[in-house]
């Protein structure tokens, strides 16, 4: 199993970046995913979640309104469109997945099975 995230890069505050995550080696459509993120010096934290179908999504407080995760089925892709960013979303943001029943989501990091490799968002003041 494989999961390419890209998109991240250097963005100004109130700025849209949208990062995608391919995902190889695994039926799609039986996993659930989530973007995940980690700022220097802490702990890794749950930013979305999507399940198998993306009939349910889940959002961290602190992105809730500004983000939005979706996913493509027949492209075998999760997508997180990220909106009016702050400096304080600068971090690596991780997709991850699980296989899942239907409607399940994971909002933490120890339940997810597979990790892509991150990718960088750098949001200036």
């Amino acid at each position: 199993v494989q999961l390419q995230a890209s998109g991240g890069g250097l963005v100004q505050a109130g700025g849209s970046l949208k990062l995608s995550c391919a995902a190889s080696g695994l039926t799609f459509s039986d996993y659930a995913f989530g973007w995940l993120r980690q700022a220097p010096g802490k702990d890794r934290e749950f930013v979305a979640a999507i399940s198998r179908r993306g009939a349910v999504t889940y959002y961290s407080a602190s992105v809730k309104g500004r983000f939005t995760i979706s996913r493509d089925n027949a492209k075998n892709t999760v997508y997180l469109q990220m909106n009016s960013l702050k400096p304080e979303d600068t971090a690596v943001y991780y997709c991850a997945g699980r296989s899942a029943w239907y409607s399940s989501i994971f909002s933490t990091a120890d339940d997810y099975e597979y990790w892509g490799q991150g990718t960088q968002v750098t949001v200036s003041s």
